[in-house]
């Protein structure tokens, strides 16, 4: 498999983000465009990539429903493989995206593959179906973690979460009124979607400097 990276950032930074999209949108969508520039901007280099089914959208003009999460782990596997990052390597993605690689994050963190953890968004359940949890394998993960989400995001509400139970080494970035791309309504929260987003960009610096 040959992948097609899309590549933001300087490529001597002190850490590589590979990143996933999430179930319905592509690696150039605008909220992952946004984070990359956002992330870039700290001087992180940010790697993305696409599922088959993606990648199949563009070159067939199918509208191919996503596959199961869990399917899509061997395809981050070998994206890590692919990309053969030589200094600090954290992987994870946009929703579905950070779902997957949260999946195979802890085989390669034991393999001293990878640095950390990711997710931007983190779907937690379904929209509407808050039992529907998607947290079993969070409880045991090992690799470091952050999870940067939306105060009142229709997958995971800042109201919802903190009743999971999940570890304290997975650690949390709450964003005031975001939603499922992280952005806000200005007018009640006061703050925008590029504050967030540099918020953000900056935490995820931070955090991975501690990697």
């Amino acid at each position: 498999m040959s992948l097609p990276f899309l590549f933001t950032g300087p490529q001597d930074a002190p850490a590589t983000l590979l990143l996933a999209h999430g179930s319905g949108a592509p690696m150039d969508s605008p909220a992952m465009n946004a984070a990359a520039t956002a992330l870039a901007a700290e001087g992180l280099r940010v790697a993305r990539f696409e599922f088959s089914y993606m990648a199949a959208r563009r070159t067939e003009g199918s509208r191919r429903p996503p596959p199961k999460a869990e399917t899509l782990n061997p395809e981050f596997c070998a994206a890590v493989a692919e990309l053969g990052t030589k200094g600090k390597l954290v992987i994870g993605g946009k929703s579905m995206g950070g779902r997957v690689a949260s999946m195979v994050a802890d085989g390669l963190y034991a393999e001293g593959r990878i640095a950390g953890l990711l997710c931007l968004g983190y779907p937690f359940h379904p929209p509407e179906k808050p039992t529907q949890l998607r947290t079993a394998h969070l409880t045991t993960l090992r690799v470091p973690t952050l999870i940067c989400q939306g105060t009142r995001d229709p997958f995971g509400t800042s109201e919802e979460v903190p009743a999971y139970g999940l570890p304290e080494r997975i650690r949390f970035l709450w964003l005031e009124d975001g939603d499922h791309d992280l952005k806000p309504r200005k007018s009640i929260s006061g703050f925008s979607a590029a504050d967030h987003l540099a918020t953000m960009a900056k935490t995820v610096k931070a955090w991975a400097e501690t990697l």
